[in-house]
């Protein structure tokens, strides 16, 4: 009976060298997983902090780029009013021009209606001349005849 049981407890003593040996594999084990854990999580950690640090970054140019945005959107109203003003200005332009060409040719057509006048009182101016060169001539003819009869 001795004996048996003296060989329950060698068993036992072998389960317990086993049990520990074991338990030093399994802290091992749990340490090393421990370990990465705290790895994992401080890289987990890092990560969000970056990620962090670029959502905030991204908030920054996104803002920066609504506002140049809303800048360029103002120049872009203020050119499209200024192209407008231009094309009303063009289309009065325009308007004036057609006026001022019309006036032109009117103009034109009275000078040159003005020079037929002229040249029509230059023949006409002509022709009196010669009348006058010719009453002229009869006047003398007549003063030399009254002057002959005296």
């Amino acid at each position: 009976k001795l004996t048996g049981q003296q060989q329950e407890i060698n068993n036992l003593i072998q389960s317990k060298i086993a049990v520990d040996e074991e338990n030093i594999l399994l802290k091992n084990k749990w340490s090393d997983l421990n370990q990465k854990f705290k790895d994992k999580s401080q890289e987990l950690k890092d990560t969000e902090e970056c990620a962090q640090k670029k959502e905030e970054q991204n908030r920054l140019v996104i803002k920066n780029l609504e506002e140049e945005n809303k800048g360029l959107n103002t120049r872009c109203a203020d050119l499209l009013n200024d192209l407008e003003k231009l094309r009303k200005q063009e289309t009065q332009w325009k308007t004036e021009k057609s006026g001022n060409d019309a006036r032109i040719k009117n103009l034109e057509t009275e000078l040159a209606e003005a020079r037929e006048q002229i040249e029509e009182l230059r023949r006409m101016c002509s022709n009196l001349s010669s009348q006058v060169a010719v009453k002229q001539e009869e006047l003398s003819q007549r003063d030399c005849d009254v002057i002959k009869a005296k």
